[in-house]
């Protein structure tokens, strides 16, 4: 997936020197690379909830599995923290399959559990640095598995397929507008501080995309009103633009490009992530209140 937050692009690059292996695109990233990724990615979730809804639990944990690994290395690699990881990534996958029965019970029960092991975790390393590892443990349990979660609680209810296709389809919506109208319009920096490409002119694109497929998928998918997608979809897009700049900020804390390289054009999974993490938490609770189960 190829989020808003690392595809608006910086006019004035210059062009490819004849000979030289191609640049990349003005979002700074192999464009084609990131595409097939992304579409990989997008036909493993499609499958996964059209083909049986169960396993997009499994999609959501492995992805919380190799996500908490990244941002756990780039703390480390970034500012020497060590993250309990044994407790989170145990922690992690009892909160994604927890929530799958329980709901949001088993989601929190899972998550002050793991907050305590992380919190015992860490007396094994002495003294020194324990306030700063023990809070970087209980964020990443927060910011990475507890978010994700939501996701796999979209599916719980006999139109959950749909629900998490409502989701994941106002995301990439979201997304592509803002790469588009960031690209080919991006004039006004929104935060040049933390995300210096990041334009108002790409979030008017995501915002025009976001409640466009908002609507039309809530209507088509989940028998909706065209108001509540739209709402819906607008949520998703502030939501989306807000995870991108969290993430960017970490990023810019830490001194790193990159959480991790897994994959060719995106970097790590987690830089994937960082629209989708607290999105899932809006678009459940967007959903939960606008059609309630």
């Amino acid at each position: 997936m190829v989020t808003a937050g690392q595809c608006e692009g910086e006019s004035g690059m210059p062009a490819d020197a004849p000979g030289e292996p191609p640049r990349s695109s003005r979002a700074g990233r192999d464009l084609r690379a990131a595409i097939a990724v992304g579409l990989v990615l997008g036909a493993a979730i499609i499958f996964s909830l059209l083909m049986l809804r169960f396993l997009f639990i499994g999609v959501v944990a492995a992805a919380v599995a190799v996500s908490t690994v990244e941002l756990a290395g780039a703390l480390r690699r970034g500012a020497g923290i060590r993250v309990s990881l044994p407790p989170v990534l145990v922690g992690g996958q009892l909160m994604v399959w927890l929530s799958w029965p329980f709901g949001l019970r088993g989601l929190l029960v899972a998550f002050a559990v793991t907050t305590l092991a992380c919190l015992a975790w860490r007396f094994r390393d002495g003294v020194d640095g324990y306030v700063r590892d023990a809070t970087a443990s209980v964020f990443t349990t927060a910011y990475v598995p507890m978010f994700a979660a939501f996701a796999a609680m979209l599916v719980r209810p006999e139109d959950g397929a749909f629900r998490a296709l409502c989701f994941m389809i106002g995301v990439v919506a979201s997304d592509t507008g803002g790469y588009a109208f960031g690209v080919l319009l991006g004039r006004h920096p929104m935060a040049p501080k933390v995300s210096p490409k990041k334009s108002w002119e790409g979030f008017g694109g995501s915002m025009l995309a976001g409640v466009v497929a908002g609507a039309l998928s809530v209507t088509l998918l989940l028998d909706g009103q065209w108001w509540q997608g739209a709402l819906f979809g607008a949520a998703l897009v502030c939501s989306a633009t807000l995870g991108d700049l969290m993430e960017s900020l970490i990023k810019r804390d830490l001194g790193i490009k990159d959480m991790g390289n897994l994959l060719p054009g995106h970097g790590g999974l987690m830089d994937r992530m960082d629209s989708l993490l607290p999105s899932a938490v809006v678009a459940w609770l967007m959903l939960f209140w606008l059609l309630p189960v």
